[in-house]
Order: structure tokens, then sequence, then C-alpha cells
């Protein structure tokens, strides 16, 4: 299993998002994007894989009531997505399709529409 450092890791996240168009990234504000080793414990049921969570309200849902709102969070799973990739590559394409799926939900797509 190739590991990387929370750095490195950190690095592959602003790679992706540099690559997401202008017209994405441009309202992506107000988002926490972070890194954590593994997902809690007791978080999913047994044999779910998580790679990445997306908490907050999406924008398609917002009103102005929501102007002064915490900021929404995004979770990458670190060693949940190299446990998963046999190379450096296929890690730097996980965390940007992981990043790129949760980044959908903060604009309001179900998982069914992000498939």
């Amino acid at each position: 299993m190739i590991k990387k450092t929370k750095d490195e890791f950190q690095k592959l996240i602003i790679e992706a998002l540099k690559e997401l168009p202008a017209q994405f990234r441009d309202k992506l504000q107000n988002v926490e994007i972070v890194v954590e080793e593994n997902m809690p414990r007791g978080f999913t049921s047994p044999g779910t894989v998580l790679l990445g969570l997306y908490r907050g309200i999406p924008l398609k849902k917002r009103s102005v009531w929501h102007s002064s709102t915490l900021p929404d969070k995004i979770t990458i799973y670190k060693n949940t997505i190299e446990k998963m990739c046999g190379s450096d590559a296929e890690i730097k394409k996980r965390v940007a399709d992981v990043l790129y799926h949760e980044i959908g939900h903060h604009f309001g797509l179900n998982e069914e529409e992000l498939r």
C-alpha cells in the first residue's frame, strides 16, 4: 500500500481544485475541505466504505436565512483511499473523483445524479 503524508494528500486536493472549471470553483465559498486519516468508527454500517463526506446546506436549498451559517465541510478520508489504490496515479485520480463527488453534493446533486 502506498502511503502519503497529509501534506502530500492536501496537495493532491489543491491540484484537483485547480482543475475544476472556474464556474464551479468560484462558487466554492464558505466551504472547508479537510483530510482525516480515517472515517469515524460506527459512522457507517458494517461493510460500507466511505471515501469522503459532505456536511452542510447544499446551494440549491439555501435561503437568505443561511447567510451567516458555519462553513460547509468536505472531509476526505486518506487511509481509506490509500487502501483502495495501488499507485500514485490511482491515488491522485481517486482523490479528484471523491472531491468532485462531494462538491457535487455541495451544489445539491444527490447520489443518483452523481453516478
